[in-house]
């Protein structure tokens, strides 16, 4: 009895952790590019009763016999892509495949698929938190500068005001208009992180990610290279939350919850049957 009761608290603590789960992806159904999590259920080891036993030549064998001690979940991320919605702003920008926008904020890499980006103050592409999008340093005609080792130079996307017009390619070229000479400039590249392990990557906040011992290293290469999605200009990716999938689970999780505290009761009775016996 001592087991049901115990198996059933891992159950209801489970439980919780899943409808903790779904509220977090319910209340994330119009944050900009959320991926939703899901929980899975798994058995904890079980307790031997009877081990198994080979045929002898009188005698069949026969199967083992265990007692399961309860349930543990594990959590991952739904890493499926979002659905686009047009807005119209031409900086807003949306990823058609994998990758990550790359970020630095205060100092720190951080990725991420939102692509909310606008310039600040000082003309630099920025996200809605203020972090610096990251690319190549590029020549006016879009070439890569690369360091003294010969690899690409990675900066901030600077926008120089002295260009009108300012709009982002699907391959990530930041063009504008020169106000002189009217002609297109190319002003940055924006570069995308791909991942080995994207369910590898923690979660920061601020719809960001940072790479983790088992997400491993980040490949960085320009949009529609290497595997990498392309840019959907004036667009943004949605929250890949499934209403009808959250409610649906919502009501299976209830259910388990309170069958799990019915066996808690019952059980409960059982050893009130047992105490009340030696009275």
């Amino acid at each position: 009895m001592m087991r049901s009761l115990y198996s059933a608290v891992t159950g209801l603590t489970n439980h919780q952790t899943k409808m903790d789960v779904i509220a977090n992806n319910i209340a994330n159904v119009n944050t900009v590019a959320y991926k939703s999590s899901r929980v899975i259920f798994q058995d904890i080891y079980s307790q031997t009763i009877s081990p198994a036993s080979a045929s002898t030549t009188t005698t069949g064998g026969t199967n083992p016999e265990q007692i399961g001690l309860g349930v543990q979940v594990s959590i991952s991320v739904v890493n499926t892509k979002g659905s686009s919605q047009y807005t119209g702003n031409a900086l807003d920008l949306s990823i058609d495949g994998d990758g990550y926008f790359v970020l630095s904020d205060g100092g720190q890499t951080t990725y991420t698929r939102a692509g909310d980006f606008y310039t600040d103050a000082d003309n630099y592409l920025v996200n809605s938190n203020g972090a610096y999008v990251r690319g190549y340093d590029v020549d006016t005609d879009g070439n890569l500068i690369l360091d003294g080792l010969g690899n690409p130079i990675i900066t901030n996307i600077y926008i120089d005001p002295a260009y009108y017009d300012v709009s982002i390619s699907s391959n990530g070229q930041v063009i504008g208009l020169d106000e002189t000479t009217n002609e297109s400039v190319v002003l940055g590249q924006i570069i995308l992180a791909k991942f080995s392990n994207t369910n590898g990557l923690e979660k920061t906040g601020d719809s960001a990610y940072r790479t983790t011992v088992n997400s491993g290293d980040p490949v960085y290469t320009t949009p529609g290279d290497g595997g990498s999605g392309s840019l959907n200009p004036g667009t943004l990716e949605m929250s890949n939350v499934d209403l009808t999938s959250q409610f649906a689970d919502m009501i299976v999780t209830q259910r388990g919850f309170q069958a799990n505290s019915r066996i808690i009761t019952t059980t409960d009775e059982m050893l009130e049957e047992v105490v009340n016996m030696v009275r």
